[in-house]
């Protein structure tokens, strides 16, 4: 029997959309310990300020908050280490080469299950501005509004 719908979603980090233009996303596979992998299951995990870096041809997530594992013992994870993400040699090149131009970093965007697996959407996005942070909001109002006018014209 199929599962409906889409992945899991464990996380999504919506500060990121709000502070970031998200210019292109890769999926990446995540290095975790089996009580991580527990916590993050019960949706105890927090992207809020995490980031990644290219570091000696590798992909690093940093600030990611995994609260420990309830029922885990005395070799329960630290909740804030840094995290290896698994990709491909070329997505790791492609991926260094837009973070060393000006601008640009590594945001991860959600946490989420695919075939049994927790994956991470990390996210290559340029920081927004002030004045185009009101300006979506600003938006985003408005079409709130129209919205609630077709409604009430129903």
């Amino acid at each position: 029997m199929a599962k409906k719908g889409g992945p899991k979603v464990f996380a999504r980090n919506r500060k990121a959309l709000h502070d970031y233009h998200i210019e292109e996303t890769v999926e990446a596979g995540i290095v975790l310990t089996g009580t991580e992998v527990k916590s993050v299951r019960n949706g105890r995990v927090n992207l809020n300020d995490s980031y990644g870096m290219v570091e000696n041809g590798e992909v690093w997530l940093y600030n990611v908050h995994i609260s420990p594992y309830r029922h885990g013992n005395r070799f329960n994870h630290e909740p804030r280490r840094p995290r290896k993400l698994l990709l491909h040699r070329r997505q790791i090149d492609h991926l260094y080469g837009r973070v060393r131009e000006r601008g640009f970093t590594l945001v991860p965007l959600k946490f989420y299950e695919a075939n049994g697996f927790i994956k991470v959407e990390l996210a290559v996005a340029r920081g927004k501005r002030q004045y185009d942070k009101r300006a979506d909001m600003a938006k985003r109002e408005a079409e709130r509004r129209i919205q609630r006018a077709l409604r009430r014209q129903v």
